[in-house]
């Protein structure tokens, strides 16, 4: 006896449409792309099991997410929350801590996660991990820094004045890159 496909799955009104543009998205999650690819596999008609070999999940994976599909239409096909202990730290208060300059103290310009993990009393993963979600990266700021060097001025004016008065019988070299 043969195994017949299981009937086509019924796509609500419209869900189509934004089905093909999550699947085709390459800005989305790749997650949600499988799942959308997976309901529109079954709403043309594929087996069960031709669905699973074509997307690389299990038969089982894929009964899942046409059940979610059809309890919940396509809010069910998004990540439900993990289970798991609790963030202790707020991301958003590192981020904002992240984005105020650093105490004179110091002497720096900008944060690392390991100066900012210091400062908070929390972990440098904590703070690596809250910049990632955010996309924070404080040492690309695109503004200018003054340097907390204190002898900055001497040091500016010494290399000016190599340039604008060199030495007698300077020898000055070229390389090419």
């Amino acid at each position: 006896m043969a195994n017949r496909p299981a009937p086509a799955l019924g796509l609500r009104e419209g869900d189509r449409d934004r089905l093909t543009r999550l699947v085709r998205s390459t800005a989305g999650r790749a997650g949600l792309a499988q799942r959308a690819r997976i309901v529109l596999l079954a709403a043309d008609g594929l087996s069960n099991t031709a669905i699973a070999e074509r997307v690389a999940v299990s038969r089982p994976t894929v009964i899942g997410w046409q059940d979610r599909y059809v309890a919940s239409g396509l809010e069910g096909l998004a990540d439900e929350p993990r289970s798991g202990r609790p963030r202790e730290h707020d991301h958003r208060s590192i981020v904002a801590a992240t984005l105020a300059p650093p105490p004179k103290k110091y002497g720096v310009t900008h944060w690392s996660s390991r100066l900012l993990g210091r400062h908070l009393k929390v972990g440098n993963a904590t703070i690596a991990r809250a910049w990632r979600d955010y996309g924070v990266q404080p040492w690309r700021v695109e503004t200018f820094k003054f340097s907390t060097d204190p002898e900055l001025v001497a040091k500016v004016t010494d290399v000016v004045g190599l340039y604008l008065a060199p030495p007698e019988n300077a020898i000055v070299l070229c390389v090419d890159e």
